[in-house]
């Protein structure tokens, strides 16, 4: 499943003198910036948490955080993004956001001024024109080659399921290949439930294509930063950003603007970020269940 975590748990009798900022991979400049908010610049923690993932926006971490990252299906870069105040239970985010380069940014936008919690696709673009922000190209030469790349590779690896035509040998358009007829034959095929493939939701891990996909794909096709600070008055925060998973099917939002899939936050208790497999991990929500096991 891809998947990483960190948690940080605290106790209300450390909070008041601890400072601290961690995040997923060695993303060393976004840790700096975080840190300066916190240390030089006396901000909160919410305040690091968005500096400092802006910072990864801003220098395209691996290809995976930010502007010219991973592409859809349709070449375009799109963008998702969770702040979460540990203090308040405050959270703002975005999903699928398009054609704003700092989505952390409008996710605090989203917290601050409104009451909601998640914008999505054009809309939440719209709502980032409103509050100030500018619409810009996310493309780059690098995000358009790996589109062209993978038009030239039939498609692959993609994300479909159940579709015409197979998806494991060719691009779209799709269209639904299963009936009922097919599902009721289907059902009365499938061996006895000792011999049945391991799912994981509708994937069978055990399966040819999967373990296929596993090889291709890597962390850099689905990374996310996941970022904690605490700061000098014991506040926690906790956020993310992505471009998401590279060749997803357009309109797809992943666990990072989640709440307690991506990331979570709670004063007193502790948070938690999580980094994987993003339509598995919104099934169980880690990042929550780890603070409150």
């Amino acid at each position: 499943m891809f998947m990483i975590v960190f948690c940080v748990v605290l106790s209300f009798s450390t909070a008041d003198s601890l400072q601290l900022v961690v995040n997923t991979w060695p993303f060393t400049n976004a840790t700096d910036a975080a840190w300066m908010e916190l240390t030089t610049g006396k901000g909160t923690a919410v305040d690091a948490v968005v500096t400092g993932c802006g910072e990864c926006e801003t220098q395209q971490c691996d290809g995976t955080v930010g502007y010219g990252g991973d592409p859809d299906e349709n070449g375009e870069t799109t963008l998702d993004a969770m702040i979460m105040d540990g203090r308040t239970m405050d959270v703002g985010a975005v999903g699928c956001l398009r054609r704003i380069k700092s989505a952390i940014a409008v996710a605090r936008a989203v917290m601050d001024h409104t009451d909601h919690t998640l914008l999505a696709g054009e809309l939440a673009t719209q709502f980032a024109v409103e509050m100030g922000f500018k619409e810009v190209d996310l493309h780059t030469n690098r995000s358009i080659e790996l589109w062209k790349q993978w038009k030239r590779n039939n498609c692959q690896p993609n994300h479909r399921m159940n579709v015409s035509p197979d998806p494991t040998h060719n691009c779209g358009p799709y269209i639904p290949r299963t009936s009922k007829l097919q599902d009721e034959r289907n059902k009365q095929r499938l061996p006895p439930t000792e011999h049945r493939p391991q799912m994981i939701g509708r994937r069978n891990v055990n399966s040819k294509r999967w373990s296929e996909q596993i090889s291709v794909m890597n962390y850099k096709d689905h990374d996310t930063i996941g970022m904690i600070a605490i700061d000098s008055n014991g506040n926690i925060a906790a956020g993310t950003s992505t471009n998401g998973l590279n060749h997803k099917i357009p309109g797809r939002v992943g666990d990072s603007p989640v709440m307690g899939a991506g990331s979570y936050a709670k004063n007193g208790v502790g948070a938690a970020t999580a980094t994987g497999d993003g339509d598995v991990m919104m099934r169980f929500l880690p990042s929550c269940g780890l603070l409150w096991i």
